[in-house]
């Protein structure tokens, strides 16, 4: 990915389907056994990789051209996911919930995904047994097996998105009632709990620390829209205040971007909040800020390293804390070749502002640095060439075209010696 820096971006752009709810309402269909419709699902790589290992076992899924996405889950007899498949992506792991919830047997492969750090599944396993599920983990591959579900009283250490899922959706089809305590709180919760019970289920307090879920016998098919991905429209905020430009994102809901619009607002960016847009006017003196990620409703991790790019333009010294993922701050260096002044610690990076970003050839080394490292672009004097894009399109649609709609100057090449030919 080849950008020309010291554009200002402007315009209007609009946020598609939530890559983290969407992944698991995808999965979140084979509860069903039925027909089902998802609307607002985003056209990025990991959708379409989850689609294919859900077609493997038996899924019958179609787009048309109204954006509908048709999913026949009826025709799934078990849930066994191909080893190569399932182990690419780690939302696949959602399939465990979902497959233990009608079948009472499912067997994948250890998730994959991008590569930031620790991410155990051992709460997930922890929920399966508290409801009666027996899990064993051999070269790889993890199996959940139960004669029957039996709802049960679920304490998380830590607050974690996946297993609470993962949790809401075997609990779905468990007998008598789950209560998760210490539960995840992200709009995507909502959003799952709101798909479960349109398809029959009965759950309460999604949003809350506290979901209880009343296990039901069967689920039917339902139609469900997938809420606007609050990390893209993040992203493109990030983008407009780094540049200096006016962008008006759409399609968003703005109570879920209350975070990232706090911090902004503290750097000086004029943030202005409509029903379902936000519009981003940037400046070109930012103030230093602290930023420390939290789960839901603190300042996410998958926009640190964006904001953390944005901290390289602002007057004086700011600190982030990373307290979720200890990967977080790999690209670093590749910041740092670019002209970026930005010391780590362990989970604390200080990064010294007030810096002229130069372009330089750069490697997206995950999905969120990736896009991080096109804002850099962005902002930066000259060519920057951004190395294995391929992470980005795992969770960003058409991001190329909507920047360039803009007033972004990027192209694609497949390789950076081919741009140099054809220049």
């Amino acid at each position: 990915m080849i950008i020309e820096g010291g554009t200002k971006l402007s315009g209007e752009v609009s946020i598609t389907g939530f890559k983290n709810a969407a992944l698991p309402i995808l999965a979140g269909t084979v509860l069903a056994g039925d027909k089902c419709i998802i609307n607002n699902l985003p056209k990025i790589e990991d959708i379409e990789c989850l689609k294919e290992i859900m077609r493997c076992i038996g899924a019958k899924i179609a787009t048309d051209r109204d954006g509908k996405t048709k999913v026949d889950t009826s025709s799934i007899k078990e849930c066994k996911a191909p080893h190569e498949l399932s182990s690419r992506i780690r939302a696949s792991y959602y399939l465990l919930g979902a497959g233990l919830g009608r079948f009472k047997n499912v067997e994948i492969s250890l998730p994959g995904g991008c590569n930031i750090g620790s991410r155990p599944i051992d709460l997930h396993i922890k929920g399966f047994e508290a409801l009666g599920a027996k899990v064993e983990i051999n070269h790889g591959i993890i199996s959940c097996k139960a004669d029957k579900l039996v709802g049960a009283d679920i304490y998380m250490d830590t607050v974690s998105v996946g297993a609470t899922i993962n949790i809401m959706f075997a609990a779905s089809m468990a007998e008598g009632t789950t209560i998760i305590r210490n539960a995840a709180r992200e709009p995507h919760i909502v959003d799952i709990a709101n798909l479960l019970n349109s398809m029959g289920g009965k759950v309460v307090g999604a949003g809350t620390d506290t979901v209880k879920i009343t296990g039901v016998e069967s689920l039917h098919g339902a139609e469900h829209t997938v809420i606007p991905d609050q990390i893209e429209a993040g992203t493109y905020m990030v983008a407009a205040a780094g540049t200096g430009g006016d962008v008006t994102l759409k399609n968003v809901i703005p109570t879920h971007l209350e975070a990232i619009t706090a911090k902004l607002r503290e750097m000086d960016v004029e943030v202005l909040e409509y029903e379902d847009s936000i519009r981003v006017i940037g400046t070109d003196s930012l103030k230093s800020i602290n930023i420390k990620t939290l789960p839901y409703p603190g300042f996410p991790t998958d926009l640190q390293q964006p904001m953390t790019t944005l901290l390289t333009r602002a007057a004086g010294t700011s600190i982030v804390n990373e307290n979720m993922f200890e990967g977080r701050f790999k690209f670093v260096d590749e910041l740092n070749r670019m002209g970026a002044d930005i010391m780590v610690e362990g989970r604390t990076a200080v990064v010294q502002g007030a810096k002229s970003l130069s372009g330089a050839e750069v490697r997206a080394t995950d999905l969120r640095a990736g896009a991080a490292l096109i804002i850099a672009g962005l902002m930066a004097e000259g060519t920057t060439v951004v190395n294995e894009p391929y992470h980005i399109y795992r969770g960003y649609e058409n991001i190329e075209d909507k920047l360039i709609a803009l007033g972004a100057r990027i192209t694609k090449v497949e390789s950076a010696e081919e741009n140099l030919k054809t220049s």
